[in-house]
């Protein structure tokens, strides 16, 4: 017979993914209202407590033709910083791929358009930068959900191309 809990711990299920199907059509809808408002819809500027949306345009690393994608990112000083976690399945993006190959990139925020160099942060940065996305809401599950991939998502850094 196991022991019940403690009456003090607070039980908590294990993180769920949503079915692919729905990631994938939440992605689809997000870019045609972007698509269809010209801009107006679709992006944000990230607040103390919640993320901010933002276009990221890349080079494919193979085909060498654009590609765009919508990813959440808060601030850090000029830096933006965002995660390469394909809603939360376990190979990485595309987008993540195409930066390691081609660091140069764009991205599209509210009030217009910036070039970037692209790096995954490390060691103390790196675990500085994924405290910050703790506190932002939706991600309170941050580390259960980043435990059922199989690698460790990488926090990615987008500096100011000068």
């Amino acid at each position: 017979m196991n022991p019940s809990p403690h009456p003090t711990e607070a039980r908590r299920d294990p993180a769920r993914i949503p079915p692919r199907w729905f990631i994938r059509t939440a992605w689809v809808v997000h870019r045609t209202l972007y698509r269809v408002t010209r801009g107006r819809v679709g992006l944000r500027h990230p607040s103390p407590t919640v993320y901010g949306m933002m276009r990221l345009h890349t080079v494919g690393r193979r085909s060498g033709e654009p590609r765009v994608a919508i990813v959440a990112y808060f601030e850090d000083g000029p830096d933006l910083v965002t995660l390469a976690m394909n809603g939360w399945g376990d190979p990485p993006p595309a987008w993540w791929l195409n930066l390691e190959a081609r660091p140069a990139a764009s991205v599209d925020l509210p009030d217009g358009r910036r070039d970037v160099l692209a790096r995954e942060a490390t060691g103390a940065d790196r675990e500085r930068l994924w405290a910050v996305w703790r506190t932002l809401q939706g991600d309170a599950d941050l580390d259960a959900m980043a435990a059922l991939r199989s690698r460790e998502t990488p926090v990615v850094v987008l500096t100011p191309a000068p």
